[in-house]
Parts: structure tokens; C-alpha cells; sequence
């Protein structure tokens, strides 16, 4: 009998994220590949540089997280799911979402940690505010 998949790791936070934490959450020994993601506060967005920006979450927005990684671990390739999404103000360079996810093998852990990011840009309810070097600013990523 196989083990069933299991979130390990998930917050909703505004301290820094460790993206190696969730891969060390997610290995375990019948993981033949991790696979991880990290997204990174970057210094442009369509062509117009960024200062800083500030991300807000609604209140269920652990909820709602906890609730798209249930779901990718319900796939049975998956065996462990690790993600976190970064609040607050956040500098260029931070890590805003860190994800990882183990599976028996490499092209099932790439298909589910791809999943899980695009589920959690899709459906969390965490808005972008960015601020542009020309003083003006952005609500971006609002589902």
C-alpha cells in the first residue's frame, strides 16, 4: 500500500520564505524528484521599472491555499506538496511564492509543481501593489 500524498508545509506569512525548507519538507525516500519553484520579486513589469511593491491578502487567503494544495496532492503521482505565499512589503529580490512538490518521477513532479503555481496565481486572493520608479503605481493579479 502507498503512502497517501500530504501538505507539509504552508503559510501565508510576512517573514521571508525558504525555498529550501519546502524542498527538504518534501523529500522523503520514495521521491525519485523534487521539483521547486521560487518567484522573485523582480525591478520591471511591462517595460516600466519597479521601486517596491506590497503584496495584501483577504483573510481566507490560507485558506484558499491550503485548499489548491489539497488538490494537487490528491493527484496519486504526488507524494508530498510544500507552498507558501509572502504579505507585506516586500523589496526587489524577495521570494513572494515558494512551492515544491515530490514525486516518484521527474515529468509528473514538473506537471504538478507547475499545477500548483498556476493554481495559486489564479485563485489566491492576494493582490500586487506596485510602486513604479515614476511615482505611479498598480493593483495588479486580482482574481
Amino acid at each position: 500500500m502507498t503512502e497517501p500524498s500530504a501538505v507539509v508545509l504552508l503559510a501565508v506569512t510576512d517573514q521571508p520564505l525558504d525555498l529550501a525548507a519546502h524542498e527538504a519538507a518534501v523529500a522523503e525516500r520514495r521521491a525519485g524528484a523534487v521539483v521547486s519553484f521560487q518567484g522573485v520579486v523582480r525591478d520591471h513589469d511591462h517595460g516600466r521599472s519597479v521601486t517596491k511593491l506590497e503584496y495584501e491578502g483577504h483573510p481566507t487567503a490560507e485558506a484558499v491555499l491550503r485548499e489548491v494544495a489539497a488538490e494537487i496532492a490528491a493527484d496519486p503521482d504526488v507524494y508530498a506538496v510544500a507552498v507558501s505565499h509572502r504579505i507585506g512589503p516586500l523589496e526587489i529580490g524577495d521570494a513572494a511564492l515558494v512551492a515544491a512538490v515530490s514525486t516518484a518521477h521527474r515529468a509528473a513532479a514538473f506537471a504538478a509543481c507547475a499545477r500548483l503555481v498556476d493554481e495559486v496565481k489564479a485563485r489566491l486572493p492576494i493582490w500586487k501593489h506596485q510602486i513604479f520608479t515614476d511615482g505611479t503605481d498598480e493593483w495588479v493579479n486580482c482574481p
